[in-house]
């Protein structure tokens, strides 16, 4: 093994060098991940054009990769070793707080980048802490003792595996907080990542109407929804949106509405109370507004909806994000469209905002090792 490792350093906004950086110093209750694939999201191209602190960062927080040195400790604390396949959450708890003690590590606040300026989380924390790398843009990752580790089914590749943070995210937020089950109708605003994630799991909970909003550059993306078990779809820029959903459902409109739509205002969100069904409907909101002037209390309370906000993912969404991928139930390959290597960090961000050539970008595999002999 080498003395250095390669990785791809934020150092300002939309700007990234690659540095060698020294590896770190384990513990025995500390491991060494060689990295095989960093997924790259939505949260990407927003932190990459607007860091939250000045600080070096190795971004990447959708992690898989095999253990390349482990203590004993590490070992027996997560029963993995050398040369088996993990995913890696973003999320490195404390294991002390209220939080961590029932299991909701994704909200203790030692993890918590927006209100601990020493948080720990995978793509998030500085490479000037101890442990130095902290993310997945990088030929090796740290792994510190409290580190959130799943195994990897030998079916599921690593590009495959790469899937578990938006597929346990559509499970997540689908599932168990906007709840989601056996009959129920749904309507999916946006067929990115997050989106196509939650028609799968819909699908596999029994819903029996599902649709998916788009819009007409989103063509292959809806095509995609169609495939992995969406009724329809509505191109809300060539159609009546409104319309074309009173008509699929009868005039009876949905039981749950999941916005993925992410950063695009308060129509989508206004859309989706009007659409949901006439009482004890379920909006299921991100929470990318900052504002919401003249929000309609009165259409809210009316109808009585129940508005959720989604959050991350649980321990067990990952698990069950890992056995749907090897389940092969649902063709999930076709969410990973690009791959780039580590020298192509900058475009690959660029490539999903859609600031590229790229075309149809779904979900992209950055993979530090791509071209090179490990």
């Amino acid at each position: 093994m080498a003395e250095r490792v390669l990785a791809a350093v934020r150092t300002a906004p939309n700007t990234t060098e690659l540095r060698e950086l020294p590896f770190p110093e384990l513990s025995d209750d500390a491991a060494l991940l060689k990295v095989e694939v960093a997924g790259i999201c939505g949260t990407d191209v927003k932190m990459y054009s607007k860091p939250p602190f000045d600080a070096p960062v190795i971004m990447g927080h959708e992690n898989v990769g095999t253990i390349a040195l482990a203590g004993n400790k590490f070992t027996r604390l997560h029963g993995v070793g050398v040369g088996e396949r993990i995913f890696v959450e973003h999320y490195v708890g404390c294991y002390q707080c209220e939080w961590c003690r029932i299991g909701e590590y994704r909200h203790c606040e030692a993890t918590d980048w927006r209100s601990n300026a020493d948080a720990r989380r995978y793509g998030y924390t500085s490479a000037e802490n101890p442990g130095t790398l902290w993310g997945g843009f990088s030929e090796y990752m740290y792994l510190p003792w409290n580190a959130v580790v799943h195994k990897v089914p030998d079916t599921v590749s690593a590009e495959l595996a790469g899937l578990v943070t938006p597929l346990s995210n559509g499970i997540e937020w689908a599932l168990i907080a906007a709840g989601v089950g056996y009959a129920d109708t749904v309507l999916i605003q946006g067929p990115g990542q997050q989106g196509l994630s939650q028609v799968v799991a819909c699908k596999q909970a029994g819903a029996s109407q599902i649709v998916v909003t788009g819009t007409s550059r989103d063509k292959a993306r809806l095509d995609l929804a169609l495939t992995l078990g969406a009724d329809d779809v509505i191109t809300v820029d060539t159609e009546d949106p409104r319309e074309r959903v009173m008509d699929l459902t009868n005039g009876r409109g949905f039981d749950f509405v999941l916005d993925c739509t992410s950063r695009a205002g308060v129509g989508p969100v206004l859309f989706g109370i009007d659409v949901l069904k006439r009482r004890e409907g379920t909006l299921l909101i991100q929470g990318e507004l900052a504002a919401f002037p003249d929000f309609p209390i009165k259409k809210l309370t009316e109808k009585a909806i129940t508005i959720k906000s989604a959050r991350g993912h649980s321990y067990r969404a990952c698990e069950l994000a890992l056995a749907q991928l090897a389940s092969r139930r649902f063709p999930l390959e076709r969410l990973s469209t690009h791959k780039f290597g580590l020298d192509q960090v900058d475009r690959a961000i660029r490539a999903l905002a859609g600031d590229t050539e790229d075309s149809d970008v779904i979900h992209i595999s950055l993979m530090p090792w791509l071209g090179k002999e490990s």
